[in-house]
């Protein structure tokens, strides 16, 4: 199965120890999914993962490591045709794009509502723990 992450689910990975994000990040790479990235995705991620709402003891020689980690784990997709606009946050169609050049089968985040009617390029919306779920990994 091909996800794309969003980028609130890896901030909460970060974040704490304890939730589904970190389970599903700590997974990677995984035999059960893949995680489908691009060039502007990644700088989505590092974009957001610096701004500073990451505990203290995150260092951002740490930021970089994880970001080199996804890189190394993820299937990088080119993107040669853009979807924009179709949801109403860009940063929301930049994952859109990664998901469905990549054939992705879900997008993987806590803000469900905001990626409403994906349905129409075969994808779904679905938050960690019910994609965790899904995958077997947690009752």
């Amino acid at each position: 199965m091909c996800i794309v992450i969003d980028t609130n689910v890896l901030v909460s990975a970060l974040r704490s120890r304890r939730g589904a994000s970190y389970k599903l990040v700590s997974l990677l790479p995984s035999d059960r999914f893949t995680i489908a990235i691009s060039v502007p995705l990644i700088f989505e991620y590092e974009g957001v993962l610096r701004r500073g709402n990451l505990p203290s003891e995150i260092s951002e020689e740490d930021i970089s490591d994880f970001i080199d980690f996804l890189c190394y784990v993820g299937y990088q997709q080119d993107i040669f045709f853009l979807w924009r606009p179709f949801l109403p946050d860009p940063s929301d169609d930049l994952v859109l794009e990664v998901a469905v050049a990549a054939g992705c089968e879900a997008i993987i985040t806590y803000n469900k509502r905001r990626f409403r009617n994906i349905e129409k390029f075969g994808l779904r919306a679905l938050d960690p723990k019910d994609f965790l779920a899904e995958i077997g990994v947690i009752a």
